[in-house]
Order: structure tokens, then sequence, then C-alpha cells
């Protein structure tokens, strides 16, 4: 089998069809996400604290260095705490936005599988159900 043909069975096979759908909503879906957080939670958040606006909060390492003219030589060395808080923001409402919609999907299958599981019956339950049965006609 030629290399070519391995690969458009692989390709068209529904698992990895869903795979790349569930890979560009979720991309989409990232960005819906990071744009509520930056724009939408962090400003009133920020607000609170202060007035700040947490993209600024940043640690100094190293200043700017400048020519004489004022140019920037070599940029300022930053740890950028506040990115860090704003991405960690965008996780938590990632991961419980997925938390609860795989919750709503195992709760619907397992529904599911209660409404298509077959009765079965027991031996016993069998013979129990004929002596009702018996009982109920004399």
């Amino acid at each position: 089998m030629s290399m070519i043909k391995e690969f458009k069975e692989f390709a068209l096979r529904g698992n990895v069809l869903d795979i790349a759908i569930g890979f560009i909503i979720g991309g989409a879906f990232g960005k819906i996400v990071t744009s509520f957080v930056a724009d939408i939670i962090m400003p009133p958040i920020g607000l609170l604290v202060g007035g700040i606006k947490f993209t600024d909060i940043k640690v100094n390492l190293k200043d700017a260095v400048l020519d004489s003219s004022g140019r920037i030589i070599n940029e300022a060395v930053t740890l950028n705490i506040g990115n860090f808080i704003q991405a960690a923001f965008d996780f938590l409402i990632i991961a419980l936005a997925i938390f609860l919609m795989i919750k709503a999907i195992n709760k619907m299958s397992k529904k599911q599988e209660a409404e298509e599981a077959p009765l079965i019956v027991t031996k016993e339950e069998e013979l129990l159900t004929e002596i009702r049965d018996l009982l109920k006609e004399k």
C-alpha cells in the first residue's frame, strides 16, 4: 500500500476528523476566553485592587540601556507577573468550562446507557414472577 493511500485512509477516519474539528473549535474558544479574561474580568479586578492594569505589573530585573539620543539600545529585562496572572485566569476559566462540558456529556451518556441497557432477569426473579402469577390465578 502506498504511503499516500495509507495517509488518506488515516486522515479520513472519523476520529481524526473529530479531533481536528475539536482543535479548531478549541483554538477559537481559547481566544474568546482570553478576551473575556483580559477585557471583562481583569479590569474590574484591577480597579478593586487600586486601579492597576494587570499586564503592567512587572518586576524589573535590568533597566533598558539608552544611547545619548534616548533610543533604546538594549530592552529592559522584566518578569511579567501580570501577564502570568492573566494567563492563570485564562487557564482556570477554560478548565472550568471543559470540566462542566465533560460532566454534562458523562451525565447524558449514563442516562443513555441506562435507557439502552437490556433488562436482565435472573432465574430467581423468573421463578418468583411465576409463583406470583400462579398465586394470582388461585
